[in-house]
């Protein structure tokens, strides 16, 4: 049995005997392009592992999102395009380029003055300075992110809402639009343009939208399932049901969800040890 040592050397190297002839006919016939799916599953799960709060879990999706990224150094390696070396040369140049606070004499204290330098540098760095400031923002985003995204950009070269309360009104002057629409694509461009608005208020708020509805979404999923539980164990026939019940059994489920919370919540909490 082959044995190889627990570095990212040792991952290169069977990773190579895994693309060799006799390897695996699977990885063999992977290419960059075919690796994307398999590269966004994983990153998903790991961001699964760290909502859950669960170190070994994390180490896992870590290790496999690792694999992947080892998987791609390798097909670009065997194609002559760049080896490990050029990726970690790289990303060391940009990251002591993008820190001059640093890494050199430049004096920033705060978060936001960071930030602002950073992008400033990004700019910078591009080849035509007459690319917008909404280049080279992944395309592949989740749609809130990328939402959020466009948003902070437009806003850093001052092209924003003054107040909070004109972000609230354009929400509410959506929703007006959507109701006189009549047309499915009209109503489709108007649902967009309300969803738009929202995660615009999220982020006036500092809320990471994509963040605030995975959460929704899993509080969800949660009371849903401890409903159709209920039902179950009352040997009922949930989608028979009717609504006024259901309704019955989603409060039943809400109050439930909320005391498992609350005591998952409160376990976290550190104790006085004396």
């Amino acid at each position: 049995m082959n044995t190889f040592p627990s570095t990212f050397r040792g991952l290169q190297q069977l990773m190579v005997q895994l693309r060799a002839p006799g390897g695996c006919p699977w990885d063999i016939e992977q290419t960059s392009s075919s690796l994307m799916k398999y590269f966004l599953e994983e990153t998903y799960e790991l961001l699964d592992a760290i909502e859950e709060n669960d170190p070994i879990l994390i180490m896992e999706e870590i290790g496999d999102l690792i694999f992947n990224l080892v998987f791609h150094i390798q097909i670009a390696k065997e194609e002559n395009h760049f080896n490990e070396r050029s990726v970690f040369e790289a990303i060391i140049k940009k990251l002591i380029r993008r820190h001059p606070h640093v890494f050199s004499n430049m004096d920033l204290k705060k978060t936001d003055e960071v930030v602002e330098n950073w992008q400033k540098i990004k700019k910078t760095e591009r080849k035509n300075s007459s690319l917008s400031i909404l280049d080279g923002i992944p395309k592949t985003l989740p749609a809130l992110s990328q939402a959020q995204t466009l948003q902070q950009r437009a806003s850093d070269m001052a092209f924003d809402w003054e107040t909070i309360t004109e972000v609230q009104e354009k929400i509410f002057e959506e929703i007006e639009e959507l109701e006189d629409s009549i047309e499915q694509q009209d109503k489709e461009e108007e649902i967009g343009d309300i969803l738009f608005s929202i995660v615009n208020l999220a982020r006036w708020m500092k809320i990471d939208a994509e963040f605030a509805l995975r959460k929704a979404d899993k509080k969800f999923k949660k009371r849903f399932e401890i409903m159709e539980n209920l039902a179950f164990k009352r040997k009922l026939e949930f989608k028979s049901l009717s609504m006024e019940d259901k309704n019955s059994l989603w409060e039943e489920a809400k109050s439930m969800h909320k005391n498992i919370q609350e005591r998952i919540d409160l376990n976290k909490q550190p104790t006085d040890h004396y």
